[in-house]
């Protein structure tokens, strides 16, 4: 919800989703072009500069948003500098030891994806998901992985706003007073969101079945009048990060 929040009520919302999307493809680029692990911290950090300081993103909610990302990025990271040994000398036939000559590859690595994942936020916190649905429909994408996205779209607004009703009611009726009565709380959430997902995948199917499953679902596109300027000006910007990324030591 704070990805969608950020999208509708940033300072590049009327910019070209072309322009934007442009940019991040770029920043992805500059993030596996970057020789050298200093590179790809540059690049993360001029586009989460970007994203906060030209888009007004508050940095709180960036960092709420990347918050998860980058705990599974530091988790993987990690992971990769821990080895296991199965040899027969250790105790119990295994042991745990760190992959020090693997560290400068590892944080090469652990680098490049958060370059990647500023670039993927530069999009997501600018450009509404109706809008990168349309530009992927621009691609030539599969119009089945377009309309999965879309139901997709709309179910998680329509399941979370029955998350907050069905919570309001339990809340008021002291549900959530103690530790028993929580635990019943939440399993009779469950089994209420069970039945709704049951019941609103019967009538998205109903409804498909009703339209002869002809036709993509598609979205009204708002009007962009500076997108030639907004696109030449992403090209720039776009071209030299790489550039950067590319002969940067």
């Amino acid at each position: 919800m704070l990805t969608e929040q950020s999208a509708y009520t940033n300072r590049w919302r009327q910019i070209s989703p072309v322009a934007k999307g442009f940019v991040s493809i770029c920043g992805m680029v500059a993030a596996f072009a970057a020789g050298s692990p200093r590179t790809a911290l540059l690049v993360a950090l001029i586009l989460s500069l970007a994203t906060v300081l030209g888009a007004n993103i508050p940095p709180v909610r960036y960092l709420r948003v990347a918050a998860p990302a980058l705990f599974f990025l530091l988790a993987s990271g990690l992971s990769l500098l821990a080895s296991l040994d199965f040899s027969y000398n250790s105790t119990f036939g295994l042991s745990l030891h760190l992959a020090e000559s693997e560290l400068p590859r590892i944080f090469q690595v652990c680098c490049r994806s958060l370059a990647c994942l500023t670039a993927l936020l530069f999009l997501a916190l600018t450009t509404p998901l109706t809008d990168i649905i349309s530009l992927m429909r621009r691609c030539k994408l599969p119009e089945t992985l377009l309309d999965l996205m879309t139901l997709s779209y709309r179910t998680l607004f329509v399941l979370s706003e029955a998350v907050h009703e069905t919570v309001t009611a339990q809340s008021a009726r002291l549900g959530y007073a103690s530790l028993t009565l929580s635990l019943r709380s939440l399993g009779g959430l469950v089994a209420n969101l069970a039945v709704q997902v049951w019941q609103r995948s019967q009538a998205l199917h109903l409804a498909a079945l009703a339209r002869g499953n002809d036709g993509a679902l598609r979205f009204l596109e708002p009007d962009y009048p500076d997108s030639p300027r907004a696109i030449s000006c992403a090209v720039i910007s776009g071209v030299l990060l790489v550039v950067l990324a590319v002969y940067l030591p």
